[in-house]
């Protein structure tokens, strides 16, 4: 038996960073008072979500690993509530700037950053005015807990990312989110959004955990926005499932909420070993969807 717990925390985030740092340091307290040993934030939770509207002056919010807050928040908290954290942040290394997790161990050293590989351009997700897509490559690391491996965001539509991760050994996949309703469209995209996921869980055996944020958030018009007025109302409905994809634990679209789950990895590597998808797996077949 190798038992391990999660938590997925979904919070509301203002435009004051020190503000968003606070409640997230309180959740993080609450989710290890829960048992939670290993405990996902939001995408970009510093913040509300800038990428809504397209401004030059906030390439000032990234920084490097090393200066930034909620970076050096979670290695704090890590260090003394012997939990994981993969802290979201915007990060700048030398002119590159970044969507980046910075993957922290229960002793509070950096093990390591994944960078966002895919980078979305919609309405108002407009990231790649932003972020450059990431140059790491799907990481999967070896934490006190476990070995664990996560997508950002847009990253969690792709079948690839999820596959690429369980190649690497991960137990659990971590999808740090930021995704809301479009008015524009007139399209709710919550229940697709997690059936994706759910389908990465269950092709791949292993358990998925995915946290959003929630609130409106609106944009008004500026000089530096060129006049944009806009809003998004992120919808919340964060989950945990298990390795088959059947959703444990669900938030709901308004509140601020903590989900807690315990896995056993050792009864799940059996289950993953069982099914014989990784040993019937043809990957000389595959070479078309890499072109």
């Amino acid at each position: 038996m190798r038992n391990v717990t999660v938590a997925a925390i979904q919070m509301q985030c203002s435009q004051q960073v020190q503000e968003n740092l606070e409640k997230a340091e309180k959740m993080i307290r609450e989710a290890a008072g829960l048992g939670a040993q290993v405990i996902l934030l939001p995408e970009l939770f510093e913040r509300e979500y800038f990428c809504q509207q397209r401004r030059y002056d906030f390439y000032e919010y990234a920084l490097p690993v090393s200066e930034n807050p909620a970076v050096r928040m979670g290695m704090r908290l890590a260090a003394e509530l012997k939990v994981v954290l993969p802290i979201s942040f915007y990060e700048k290394d030398g002119n590159v700037l970044f969507n980046s997790l910075a993957w922290i161990d229960a002793d509070g050293s950096l093990l390591g950053i994944y960078r966002k590989t895919h980078i979305p351009d919609d309405h108002f997700y407009q990231e790649k005015f932003y972020f450059t897509p990431g140059n790491t490559g799907f990481l999967a690391f070896d934490t006190k807990y476990g070995r664990f491996g996560a997508g950002i965001c847009w990253d969690q539509w792709f079948p690839e990312t999820a596959r690429a991760l369980a190649l690497q050994g991960a137990e659990v996949i971590f999808y740090p989110t930021a995704i809301g309703s479009e008015p524009i469209l007139e399209n709710d995209s919550m229940p697709h959004w997690r059936r994706c996921m759910q389908g990465h869980a269950g092709a791949n055996l292993v358990p998925v955990v995915a946290a959003n944020r929630i609130g409106r958030e609106d944009v008004e018009p500026c000089e530096a926005n060129a006049g944009q007025k806009s809003s998004l109302l992120f919808y919340g409905s964060s989950f945990i499932t298990d390795e088959t994809g059947e959703v444990l634990k669900a938030a709901s679209r308004d509140k601020e909420e903590i989900l807690v789950q315990t896995f056993d990895l050792d009864i799940i590597k059996e289950n993953r070993l069982a099914w014989g998808i990784f040993r019937d797996r043809r990957p000389e077949m595959y070479l078309g969807i890499a072109r």
